[in-house]
């Protein structure tokens, strides 16, 4: 089978990279906070550099994917070796953001005067995670089997060595209907 794996791997690798990229942006931590027996609870977005940066590496997973779509040859499997790089970084990004998202939340906090703070990982912490590991097994899936993957014809190129026809400056009289019909038919364009 030429095109073993095309389908549920594409669409896997697509869905990995969506959820990667959605959960990127939302709050991965949550604290609840307490000083001098008040207790609050608090909803904050993780600080740092890994929440910005798992979703710019998703986003570059989803667009090596529409490039790996629309290729041929040894530009789409660069290109979904590039799309492996980026999901690797993706991973790397959330296993760092389990660690530097509840440290600095709960440093924020410490500094704001609180005595004891507790915090835990939301469900986007682990849905994004896990997204970022199915993503890395499909591009390096799509690195594999790249090559036995069905193309995009020809057809589909930008005409860059035929010749364009070559339209008069100044047309002697206007074409009646009838011509530029026979025109399309005879596959020329008659607006040029």
């Amino acid at each position: 089978m030429p095109s073993a794996g095309f389908g549920p791997v594409v669409v896997l690798g697509l869905a990995a990279g969506v959820g990667a990229a959605v959960a990127g942006n939302q709050a991965w931590v949550v604290a609840d906070a307490s000083s001098e027996g008040a207790t609050s609870a608090f909803v904050a977005t993780a600080t740092g550099a890994s929440v910005p940066l798992a979703t710019a590496l998703a986003l570059v997973v989803l667009a090596s994917w529409g490039v790996v779509l629309v290729s041929r040859g040894r530009v789409r499997r660069a290109v979904a070796g590039l799309g492996a790089v980026a999901a690797l970084g993706t991973l790397v990004t959330y296993v760092a953001g389990f660690f530097s998202a509840a440290e600095s939340l709960r440093d924020d906090f410490v500094a704001a005067g609180f005595d004891s703070v507790d915090v835990d990982h939301t469900r986007w912490y682990w849905i994004g995670l896990v997204c970022a590991v199915v993503s890395v097994l499909a591009t390096l899936q799509a690195v594999r089997r790249v090559p036995q993957w069905p193309e995009m014809g020809t057809r589909y190129d930008a005409p860059g060595d035929q010749p364009r026809p070559q339209s008069p400056a100044e047309p002697a009289e206007e074409p009646s209907s009838l011509d530029l019909w026979k025109a399309i038919d005879e596959g020329r364009d008659p607006t040029r």
